[in-house]
């Protein structure tokens, strides 16, 4: 430092802008990691209409492995958002269900899909739009 230049430097920590939430962790990550996973929305949509059994959901949501609806429901399952019942049947019955904390993200993934669909056809326009702008021109 020279001796007309006696300012003091802010500590690094004050050079780092604030996350979503301020200086606390509000979880944001946690949820988008979730919500992140398309199988997780289809999963909570699914079960927004009602208990279903594991085979049901399966059959409702096309493109779904058992191994990705098994690691899919049992990550809901953790983070509480849905429940599990297991039958003492032959085969045994599982069925799930959205938690009171898992329909209110549902009530927010409907939000979204409201959004989705007033929103489709400009995003589809604007898409359009960016792709025509970036193709190169055609060489005659």
């Amino acid at each position: 430092m020279s001796a007309t230049n006696t300012a003091v430097t802010p500590p690094v920590a004050a050079l780092i802008p604030e996350g979503p939430c301020g200086d606390d962790d509000c979880g944001i990550r946690d949820v988008l990691d979730r919500l992140g996973d398309k199988w997780t929305v289809l999963v909570v949509v699914e079960l927004a209409k009602g208990v279903r059994r594991f085979r049901e959901l399966e059959r409702a949501i096309p493109g779904i492995s058992q191994r990705m609806l098994t690691l899919t429901t049992k990550r809901l399952w953790r983070d509480g958002l849905v429940e599990r019942t297991v039958h003492p049947t032959i085969p045994p019955q599982v069925e799930y269900r959205l938690t009171p904390v898992g329909r209110s993200l549902s009530d927010m993934v409907d939000v979204l899909a409201d959004w989705s669909r007033e929103h489709k056809d400009a995003i589809a326009t604007a898409r359009a739009d960016w792709d025509a702008a970036q193709e190169p021109p055609h060489r005659t």
